[in-house]
């Protein structure tokens, strides 16, 4: 079964998104070995941080996400910059890697200052949920629940439509 892990920067604090990510987790069970990794975001004290300060609090997020990718997986950061693509596709690239003999998946999620530049030029893909801003806990909702219907669609389930 394929391995698929979703690194995150930082905790679900509401627990209705808690709750919409645990019934996804628990759906996608039935398609892969599904994991969350919670990895902590980098306080930040000055609520009018520089640059600076934040760029070295993504650049420590930014070694705990690439430490946390399991080795050989395929990496796809989650950014603005990055494609935007249908659920049909999401499902093709993960029955790509599935059928590739490597087929081990790692979707990352930056904190709310978002990914580290070195995230994005490891990651084999950049992907984008849409030009809107999304805070990063929607964010983990939204993928989680695109992973499922991805799934879904490989095993020509009806919930797609």
């Amino acid at each position: 079964m394929q391995n698929v892990d979703l690194i995150c920067v930082g905790k679900l604090n509401a627990s209705y998104f808690a709750a919409g990510v645990a019934e996804y987790q628990k759906r996608l069970g039935g398609f892969c070995n599904f994991r969350i990794l919670e990895l902590p975001e980098v306080t930040i004290a000055d609520k009018n941080a520089s640059d600076k300060q934040i760029a070295k609090a993504l650049e420590k997020e930014g070694e705990a996400i690439l430490h946390a990718v399991r080795k050989g997986a395929y990496l796809v950061a989650l950014c603005v910059e990055g494609k935007q693509i249908s659920s049909e596709e999401l499902a093709d690239l993960l029955a790509q890697r599935a059928g590739s003999g490597a087929g081990d998946v790692a979707f990352a999620i930056g904190s709310s200052h978002g990914l580290d530049e070195r995230v994005k030029r490891a990651a084999q893909a950049r992907i984008s949920l849409g030009r809107i801003t999304l805070p990063h806990q929607l964010a983990r909702l939204v993928l989680t629940e695109q992973l499922y219907r991805a799934c879904t669609i490989n095993a020509g389930m009806k919930y797609h439509k």
